[in-house]
């Protein structure tokens, strides 16, 4: 019997041992604290140089704005009634301010904008009307947006920022930028672009400049609204530059066998770069990293690379000994889309594209019938640096699994990192890969994935998720070199800060 509890004495200091945190950033966390109200996931978080952070949530029926100290201790609360029919579209911050944007459609074909001013320092909110527009039927005003809701910029020293809408018609298509004040919310100027009786324009990425001219990149369909076309890409990148004495644009292309899969736009040493994926198979795939280096005077492309894929990438993907014959065969990788372009002090991008497709299995529940289960998946990352002038540093990527958006990424002293819940251990499979994922029965735990310069990559446990609050990662922000995010939790709320 005492040999008995001696080896059961063992194993629990062992296994306790085996999940202490290995993270090299210091981890601290807040006091708890109980909600009110009932709210839904962070809409926005963002933290002030002097340490406020503020948060905004919505509800069933409001919108809630909250303000936490240095030491995430909640100082400000306002709850702002909305209305069902009032629906966020997004956020821009600068300084201590974030603004927050809603639509509200009263009727079938109004659409009035609101913004709603957030001053995070001063401890102050309200609401002003931006414009209002006319639709048709039901349609958006924001339908083209990404999921970094793009459809929003503002210039880098605050002064301006750049809203784009989608205003198609029964017989045309119709693209409006308008351009305000940040100050006092006055608008600059309005200019309609991409207006065409046959061709559809989708809206991917915008971003403005300290003169408040204004770049859109999106897509021009050639044909109908399909991504493909017997096989091909039926659309083309197109850069537009709006002022307010006009617009203009110009095609973005590789070569004739090279499909831009997708395109991000990152200032970089005051130049305008367009950073993505090309495929030479179709439009839902990658063969590898593509860089434009464009001339904003001239609206012209100045110099254009593309890469393929590092073998690195495929060996974190398929193992050492599948990854060579997965690149000599050409193996391209699908379903990616950017969620984060990250940019150091020394002008190096990251760009992160997670795998994200969706699959239905249909239960039978014998002589009832059955039903359809829908499952979204949050797979694979994969992650190319590129340096201050446009050329591939290297690509990694991450073999993992999830079923919600699952991770959240910063940079901090010439590291990336990737924080994100997995299954308490990693996988170290024979073939060289590590697997993220949960499996059957076992528990949980947050890990930083680390890369250095050079691309190497480091699996630090932050902590085990059982006995502790669980945060999620996605839901955070990295500001003033620390990053924050918030527990699961409905009701009782806690924060987590990484330094």
């Amino acid at each position: 019997m005492k040999k008995l509890a001696l080896i059961v004495m063992l194993l629990t200091l062992h296994f306790a041992t085996a999940q202490e945190s290995t993270t090299k950033l210091t981890v601290t966390e807040s006091e708890e604290y109980k909600d009110k109200v009932k709210a839904n996931d962070i809409l926005s978080i963002h933290t002030t140089e002097s340490g406020l952070t503020g948060i905004v949530r919505n509800s069933k029926r409001d919108i809630l704005f909250d303000i936490f100290d240095a030491n995430l201790k909640k100082v400000f609360n306002e709850v702002v009634e909305s209305d069902k029919k009032e629906t966020f579209v997004g956020e821009l911050f600068y300084d201590n301010e974030i603004k927050f944007f809603t639509v509200y459609a009263p009727k079938k074909t109004e659409r009035i904008v609101y913004c709603h001013i957030f001053d995070i320092a001063a401890k102050t909110h309200k609401k002003v009307k931006l414009f209002e527009t006319t639709v048709e039927k039901k349609q958006l005003l924001f339908s083209g947006q990404n999921k970094r809701q793009t459809s929003f910029a503002i210039s880098p020293n605050g002064n301006y920022f750049a809203i784009t809408t989608d205003n198609i018609k029964k017989n045309s298509n119709s693209y409006t930028i308008r351009v305000f004040n940040s100050n006092n919310l006055s608008l600059l100027y309005e200019k309609a672009y991409q207006e065409h009786e046959e061709r559809f324009y989708e809206h991917n990425d915008l971003s403005i400049d300290d003169n408040a001219t204004v770049y859109g990149l999106g897509k021009l369909f050639i044909k109908g609204r399909s991504l493909k076309r017997k096989g091909d890409a039926n659309y083309e990148f197109v850069l537009n530059k709006v002022t307010q004495s006009g617009t203009n644009d110009i095609t973005i292309s590789l070569g004739e066998d090279e499909h831009i899969q997708s395109l991000n736009i990152s200032i970089n040493q005051d130049e305008l770069h367009l950073l993505g994926f090309y495929s030479e198979k179709n439009v839902f795939k990658i063969k590898g990293g593509c860089n434009f280096v464009i001339d904003t005077n001239a609206l012209a492309v100045k110099r254009k690379r593309s890469y393929e894929l590092p073998i690195e990438v495929y060996k974190d993907l398929y193992g050492e000994n599948r990854a060579d014959r997965k690149k000599s065969k050409g193996k391209e990788i699908s379903n990616f889309y950017v969620d984060y372009v990250l940019q150091d002090n020394n002008g190096n991008t990251y760009i992160l594209a997670e795998e994200f497709y969706i699959t239905q299995t249909y239960v039978s529940t014998g002589t009832t019938g059955g039903y359809w289960v829908t499952t979204y998946h949050y797979d694979d990352i994969l992650i190319m640096k590129f340096d201050a002038k446009g050329e591939l540093s290297w690509g990694r990527s991450i073999f993992k699994k999830a079923t919600a958006p699952s991770y959240n990424a910063f940079l901090k002293d010439d590291q990336l990192h990737v924080i994100l819940n997995s299954g308490k251990r990693l996988t170290e499979k024979n073939d060289g890969r590590t697997k993220v994922s949960k499996g059957f029965l076992e528990s949980t735990a947050l890990f930083d994935f680390v890369y250095s310069a050079d691309g190497k990559v480091s699996y630090d446990k932050i902590q085990d998720n059982k006995g502790n609050t669980y945060y999620t990662p996605y839901f955070g922000t990295f500001e003033n070199n620390t990053f924050i995010m918030a527990s699961d939790g409905r009701k009782k709320k806690q924060f987590m800060i990484l330094k």
